[in-house]
């Protein structure tokens, strides 16, 4: 389960987020300018790849600058549940930048080696650009890493990862064109720009499944519900909570389950129970933006004919053939209710 350092307030995130986005900016800035104007001197497409990655970098930042300003909006009539799916947005249509970069550079790399149009030596120019890259990307890659575990921005994050690729990739190019010189095969730098590339369209094709996953409502985080259902047992008089279903949304967790309590017990003290349900969830999970908690009286969590799906205690440690197994036993006991019902 991810969490921040610590709970910080919404406008301290935020604070954060753009703090982070201008660091990005200006780094990758001047890291894109630099290795630009070198691999132009060497003629080095390794170098002018890397340089094209950089730029989605920049590309990257400023998104992060102008969601920033987005999330910060408070939820209104339109959006109840605030403004953070606009990060989740922002960083799949950047995933779409990342892999349309990759893919130039592939296109690029593999006419260099059909038409024999690289260059017959490697300048001392592209190695130095590729130094520069691993020194700058290195101290880029720590901040972001750093305000992203912070703030608990998914859009930092994503770009810290980026960033850490992007060292790899650097050194990956520092390789190839160092190879190249010593060895006196410029092949090699058309060669390193097409690796380059498959690992651009690979970190791109990753962010967009992770972003795919939370705009679908998905959790593949399973310690969040072994968490969550912990803290609602430490609570006493609450049993069997179920259909529990918990989504991201940007950095923080919406969540929604069912308790069952004494059947006799009142209104009042039923809704009691529920509160410190939610205040035990909320010590025990940060950042949670919202809780609803459904109470039943006992014996009956079972008792709904069209109940949507949700888990329970036992799915967290239940392997995922045996949930689907149960999802489908349910489907096909509400078809023949259905089935009964229409017959008489």
């Amino acid at each position: 389960m991810h969490k921040t350092d610590e709970t910080i307030t919404e406008e301290k995130r935020i604070h954060l987020i753009r703090l982070a986005g201008f660091i990005a900016l200006f780094g990758n800035l001047a890291l894109a300018l630099v290795k630009f104007i070198l691999g132009r001197i060497s003629g080095s497409l390794a170098v002018m790849g890397d340089a094209i990655d950089t730029m989605t970098d920049v590309a990257i930042a400023l998104m992060t600058i102008i969601v920033s300003r987005i999330i910060s909006r408070p939820g209104d009539k339109e959006h109840p549940w605030g403004h953070g799916r606009a990060e989740t947005t922002a960083t799949m249509a950047l995933s779409f930048i990342i892999f349309f970069a990759g893919s130039q550079l592939a296109v690029s790399s593999i006419h260099e080696l059909i038409d024999r149009t690289y260059k017959t030596e490697v300048s001392f120019y592209a190695i130095l650009a590729a130094l520069i890259s691993i020194c700058g990307k290195s101290l880029l890659t720590v901040s972001q890493y750093a305000l992203g575990a912070k703030s608990g921005s998914t859009m930092i994050k994503a770009n810290a990862q980026n960033m850490k690729g992007d060292i790899i990739m650097s050194a990956g190019v520092l390789t190839g064109i160092g190879a190249a010189r010593i060895f006196n095969c410029p092949l090699l730098d058309p060669v390193t720009a097409l690796l380059v590339s498959a690992w651009v369209v690979k970190n791109a094709v990753k962010i967009f499944a992770e972003m795919n996953t939370e705009l679908m409502d998905g959790n593949p985080d399973e310690g969040v519900y072994k968490v969550m259902f912990d803290a609602v047992m430490s609570v006493k008089g609450v049993s069997n909570p179920h259909r529990a279903r918990i989504r991201k949304i940007a950095s923080h967790w919406d969540i929604d389950l069912d308790i069952e309590v004494d059947a006799g017990m009142t209104v009042h003290n039923a809704h009691e129970i529920a509160n410190r349900v939610e205040k035990a969830v909320r010590r025990a999970i940060p950042d949670v933006y919202d809780i609803m908690v459904h109470v039943e009286p006992a014996g009956h969590g079972d008792h709904h004919d069209r109940e949507q799906f949700g888990l329970k205690e036992s799915d967290v440690d239940t392997p995922e053939e045996m949930i689907e197994e149960e999802i489908e036993r349910s489907e096909n006991n509400q078809n023949n209710k259905y089935k009964k019902h229409s017959m008489n």
